[in-house]
């Protein structure tokens, strides 16, 4: 007979807030509340956020791409790579999933590294010898790509992989290895001991300290949240955020309304949320909304990723972005390109006052990827269709 682990007694709140002001928390925690540091730029975002999720799905542009220029707007697309990719300052791993994190997080992983190294994985075969082959090009030739260091894949299914990248993903794992860039969308790889900063390079970090820190940088970048929320931004366990987050600094709070204990970052507490708000589009892998019960305990707004949902059983379209405006998703716009327009396939709009939010998150989407034009091809509640294209002109 199995017992179940016992959840641990609810903390005694320091703060009961309002959902109003949980959400208004998590809006300035996540930089669409406040004027954003410009100076500070991409990597001043990505610091802010810890990290940001990579997707192969590019419709206006691909998710990591549409994360900044939804806080920092019309930021040109070659200098967010730039800004992830050049000197150092970040790099590739698994954190919420394939994310790009800040380079100063490298230590904060060194826990699950170490759980990788004491593992098997994906069932696959490897000697010793393919995996030094790896490592000795890699140090010999410099960065490089699967295909570059003898192809990605045998003949097989998309899962047959070579013994190269099977190898090469292994010490990405491992964290001999570490990600520099996306080339054409394929990872290029180099060697840690020359792409992470000398200062950082190393898992002196236990892992009880590694989760402390993560779970505190959670807590910085949601403003508030529960369980849940918080050990889902990094893919900690339930077990794991126990048993640290009475050490990470974060302050224990009710919310009116979410019925579940939360934490908040102390400093999102300090002073009242204030400033202008964003009106833009967001990419479901967006931290803001990503994960589906937040969003909807936060924002009253049910969203679901339908890209891999077969198309006659989609609601909202294949890739569905909500509309942010007034601190509100205020609907929905499916969005396509053809040639220089932008072509709006689905919309749906959260009654007649949404429409100028919507037409103007349109209008600064299209402008952002070279687009000039904005066509409408159905909005959910026809009635308001002629409203939003007498915006849209």
């Amino acid at each position: 007979m199995t017992t179940a682990t016992p959840t641990p007694a609810a903390p005694r709140p320091a703060a009961d807030l309002t959902a109003d002001e949980a959400r208004r928390i998590t809006l300035r925690a996540q930089g669409f509340l406040g004027a954003p540091d410009r100076r500070a730029g991409v990597r001043g975002m990505l610091r802010r956020l810890g990290q940001v999720q990579l997707d192969t799905i590019s419709v206006l542009a691909r998710s990591h791409e549409l994360i900044p220029y939804a806080r920092l707007g019309a930021v040109g697309r070659r200098s967010v790579e730039d800004a992830y990719w050049t000197d150092g300052h970040a790099f590739e791993y698994w954190s919420h999933a394939a994310c790009v994190l800040p380079a100063e997080e490298w230590p904060l992983f060194a826990f699950r590294r170490r759980a990788y190294r004491d593992r098997p994985h994906w069932g696959h075969e490897l000697s010793p010898a393919a995996y030094d082959a790896v490592i000795a090009q890699l140090r010999a030739e410099g960065p490089r790509t699967a295909t570059e260091l003898g192809g990605a894949k045998n003949k097989g299914e998309w899962w047959d992989w070579s013994d190269a990248k099977i190898a090469v993903e292994r010490a990405l794992m491992y964290g001999e290895v570490v990600v520099t860039e996306r080339r054409g969308w394929k990872r290029v790889y180099d060697l840690a001991e020359r792409a992470v900063p000398a200062a950082l390079l190393h898992d002196d970090l236990d892992d009880t300290e590694c989760l402390r820190r993560l779970v505190r940088q959670a807590g910085e970048a949601l403003g508030v949240g529960t369980r849940a929320d918080l050990a889902d931004y990094h893919r900690i366990k339930g077990e794991a955020f126990d048993a640290v987050v009475a050490d990470s600094g974060l302050v224990p709070v009710s919310v009116a309304g979410w019925g579940k204990p939360a934490w908040a970052d102390p400093a999102a507490l300090a002073t009242e949320p204030r400033g202008r708000h964003r009106t833009t589009l967001l990419s479901p892998f967006d931290s803001l909304i990503w994960e589906r019960a937040r969003t909807e305990r936060i924002f009253g707004f049910t969203h679901r990723l339908e890209a891999y949902v077969p198309r006659q059983k989609r609601v909202h379209g294949y890739f569905a972005m909500p509309v942010l405006a007034g601190g509100r998703l205020v609907g929905r716009v499916d969005p396509a390109r053809d040639g220089r327009t932008l072509v709006a396939r689905q919309v749906s709009l959260d009654g007649p006052k949404a429409v100028p939010a919507v037409a103007r998150a349109l209008r600064e989407a299209a402008e952002w990827v070279g687009c000039d034009a904005v066509a409408v091809e159905r909005v959910d509640t026809p009635e308001l269709a002629p409203a939003l294209v007498k915006a849209l002109g």
